[in-house]
């Protein structure tokens, strides 16, 4: 049995220690927010938060996430609340949205550690995840969005 913390909740999985954490989240917990899009770390569909950093569960063994606490798309709001949703709804970001949670929990780590990004920082951030529509102009206004809302309910 493997022990992982998600969302806040303890669960006990019957698991191999090098499952990815991604087929953990999607397979064992129902969590499907979380998408495979490679399986070799390189397009950023996969990332959630392990102890507030991104993190690509493709390739991260559940194993080496005990005793630290992960966050999934879902766990980052219920009612699609948290800024980023509201910001990427406003800015009407996705289009066939496959990428975008992974998108938003890479930028809600951004916004995390910088709450007023330069367009610099975003670019630099969000490197690597990639988005096949290409809304990256619309991604980085809605993180610029988000850090507005986010300072105004400071």
């Amino acid at each position: 049995m493997i022990e992982i913390n998600v969302n806040g909740q303890i669960h006990a999985l019957d698991i191999a220690a090098d499952t990815p954490l991604l087929w953990a989240l999607r397979d064992n917990l129902g969590l499907t927010g979380t998408k495979y899009g490679c399986g070799m770390s390189l397009c950023g569909a996969c990332i959630v938060h392990v102890d507030g950093e991104p993190m690509r569960s493709c390739v991260t063994p559940v194993s080496s996430v005990v005793s630290k606490k992960i966050k999934t798309i879902e766990g980052l709001s219920t009612d699609s609340s948290h800024p980023l949703q509201q910001a990427w709804i406003a800015e009407e970001v996705p289009q066939c949205g496959y990428c975008q949670s992974g998108q938003i929990m890479t930028a809600a780590a951004l916004l995390a550690k910088s709450p007023t990004p330069s367009d610099a920082d975003i670019d630099s951030a969000m490197n690597g995840n990639l988005c096949r529509c290409g809304t990256y102009s619309r991604i980085r206004k809605a993180i610029h969005r988000a850090a507005e809302i986010m300072r105004s309910k400071a």
